[in-house]
């Protein structure tokens, strides 16, 4: 039986770069919310053990195809434990919609909610702290995807902290271009030294993105949506970008400037949403059954 399961979008509604370990990875300071907008992903249980990725992405090997990595984790972490039930497998498709390179997880998304969807699908029975530690060998973004609620995290990204900041709604650009994370943390001007803050503290003060000034120096088109949407509502970077966004107290309101933006302004308008939609899609299925 085929399954539809969103995979959704998150904006970084703040982020801080703290300092660097010696590894060169950086340590952050960012508060995660999710948004009623983002991929969906269908799946076609299988019984004969074979995960087939039915919408490859062109270049992309089908091994190293994220969404197969995750698969093929939760089945060997599965099996390793006895947890696997014989012959499990899958045919997945995705409609893509969330862009590449833009700040708003994607990729990491497409693999928690294979980790989620799979794990429940084939009845693995792992737990949510199982599948975020699964998941964070895959990417730092992932772990808060898997657990499906809004976050302050901080290290690498890695520890989280459930928080239930207001669930505005946003009005989403994307500037027409993708923004590799290196090109961003291997900048030298990047700030790295901004002071650590409790999460009370921080949501007290203006939100900004450490990132944004090294986005907007290197890539003219962000630069450009960021100054027309700055015109009409506080707007910022999400991640490392492309993708900014400007924030509203009501849809009307975020559909009203999206229906002003110039042409070579695209966008869309979302909820903010603290239990994501992936996470609600999960509770429903348990309530099914």
């Amino acid at each position: 039986m085929m399954t539809q399961w969103p995979s959704p979008a998150k904006l970084n509604l703040f982020l801080y770069i703290t300092g660097q370990r010696a590894d060169g990875y950086h340590l952050l300071q960012t508060l995660f919310q999710f948004v009623d907008y983002g991929d969906t992903i269908s799946i076609e249980p299988r019984h004969d053990g074979q995960i087939r990725l039915l919408t490859p992405v062109e270049g992309v090997a089908h091994e190293d195809n994220l969404i197969v990595r995750a698969a093929r984790l939760l089945m060997n972490a599965a099996a390793a434990t006895e947890r696997l039930p014989a012959g499990s497998g899958a045919d997945i498709s995705i409609e893509k919609r969330l862009p590449m390179g833009g700040g708003l997880g994607g990729g990491s998304s497409n693999a928690a909610t294979i980790l989620v969807a799979l794990n429940h699908l084939w009845g693995c029975g792992l737990t949510p702290d199982e599948l975020a530690a699964l998941g964070l060998t895959l990417g730092a973004d992932v772990p808060v995807f898997v657990r499906g609620h809004a976050a302050f995290a901080e290290g690498v990204g890695e520890v989280l902290t459930p928080v239930n900041p207001p669930e505005k709604w946003y009005l989403v650009a994307h500037p027409g271009v993708s923004i590799p994370t290196p090109v961003i943390f291997k900048d030298p001007l990047l700030p790295r030294d901004t002071p650590v803050r409790s999460i009370e503290t921080l949501l007290k003060c203006e939100f900004s993105n450490d990132c944004e000034v090294i986005a907007r120096k290197r890539f003219r088109e962000v630069d450009a949506v960021l100054s027309w949407l700055l015109e009409y509502a506080p707007s910022r970077l999400t991640g490392t970008g492309s993708c900014v966004f400007a924030e509203f107290d009501t849809e009307s309101a975020a559909r009203q400037v999206l229906e002003q933006a110039p042409e070579w302004l695209h966008g869309f308008v979302a909820r903010g949403m603290n239990t994501s939609p992936l996470q609600q899609a999960i509770l429903a299925q348990t309530e099914f059954r």
